[in-house]
């Protein structure tokens, strides 16, 4: 496993990350437990509540640093699937989700993330699934060094690439 200091370096390292665009700040990485808060000026819909693909970026965020840090550096995760469900809207202050996980195997780790608005009512709840697999993908991943190994997905989206091209949810194959 991956300590939380090394992977906050690693997503530091790494340039144009959509974390710091929609204003994700991770406050906890622990291997059991993933928190952070993204606020929801900034992340709105149309309508003025929080997008339910804000919710999701955060939630496959957080999932996918909790994926990262179980798959250690000889591993990579990639993320095969994301289901949100959103409960109530957020209109205003800043929400937090808390990744936690449900299966950590030899191939594959699933993670249940709850957010919650700044009153601690239950807006979204998620779940993540990430394939483990053994060493990089190759150069499915841009930059080629080894951040972009680890954390590759997280330099185009939100986390383990379950947003990512077809190439990366197929294991570097195209179908």
């Amino acid at each position: 496993m991956l300590d939380g200091s090394e992977v906050a370096a690693q997503i530091a390292a790494a340039p144009e990350q959509l974390i710091a665009r929609m204003g994700i700040t991770i406050t906890q990485y622990d291997a059991d437990e993933v928190i952070g808060t993204m606020p929801v000026t900034g992340n709105r819909q149309p309508y003025g509540l929080l997008h339910g693909g804000a919710s999701a970026v955060l939630a496959e965020t957080l999932g996918s640093i909790a994926a990262v840090m179980y798959a250690g550096p000889e591993r990579v995760a990639v993320g095969i699937e994301l289901s949100c469900s959103h409960h109530r809207a957020a209109r205003a202050g800043v929400v937090t989700g808390v990744c936690r996980p449900l299966h950590r195997g030899r191939q594959t780790a699933s993670y249940d993330i709850v957010i919650t608005d700044a009153d601690g009512r239950r807006t979204c709840s998620a779940r993540l699934t990430c394939s483990i697999l053994a060493g990089p993908p190759g150069s499915a991943l841009p930059n080629n060094g080894q951040t972009a190994h680890r954390l590759g997905a997280l330099d185009t989206g939100a986390g383990c690439a379950a947003t990512g091209s077809d190439s990366m949810r197929h294991g570097g194959r195209t179908r």
